[in-house]
């Protein structure tokens, strides 16, 4: 399975994708962060969200998208420019017919280092180890767009089957 982690953001959007199933070496295809800046107007940066997010999905064909589910913060500025650009990522794969996931980020940090409060450094760590990287993965927000893909094909995977089973019985 292909999975397109996406880690909000107005100013940085961490975009991580992984190839792998449960139980399985997982692979990093790709991973980079897309910065827009910050005195452009609010509709030019999402634009260019938009463009760089569907450019990325084109390229690597995920089969899904897997987006942290944005959580109260106290800058209610900072909640509104990650809810935009998490939903600029969810329009793109609703353009490409891909199912999207929303994670909630003690659920991502929960699935790669089995504890939902641990720090970026432990989640950095975990996912420089799950996915065999000679060093760590820099800034933080990719390698949180990493972990969330990394949740989706344990998480999202073990789902799907136990859906599929559930329609069997019935």
């Amino acid at each position: 399975m292909r999975v397109m982690g996406v880690d909000p953001g107005l100013t940085r959007c961490g975009v991580g994708v992984v190839e792998g199933e449960p139980g399985r070496v997982l692979r990093v295809l790709h991973v980079s962060v897309i910065r827009t800046p910050a005195d452009l107007p609010l509709e030019q940066r999402l634009a260019l969200l938009d463009e760089a997010m569907s450019g990325l999905i084109a390229a690597h064909e995920p089969e899904a998208l897997a987006v942290e589910r944005v959580f109260s913060q106290h800058n209610v500025r900072t909640v509104m420019g990650t809810a935009q650009a998490g939903a600029v990522a969810i329009l793109a794969a609703g353009r490409r017919g891909l199912p999207v996931a929303l994670r909630t980020p003690s659920e991502v940090k929960a699935a790669v280092t089995g504890h939902g409060r641990a720090d970026k450094a432990q989640v950095t760590a975990m996912v420089t180890r799950l996915l065999g990287l000679p060093s760590p993965v820099k800034p933080p927000d990719a390698a949180d767009a990493l972990a969330l893909a990394i949740t989706e094909i344990w998480r999202g995977q073990a789902e799907r089957l136990r859906e599929a089973a559930l329609a069997r019985m019935t």
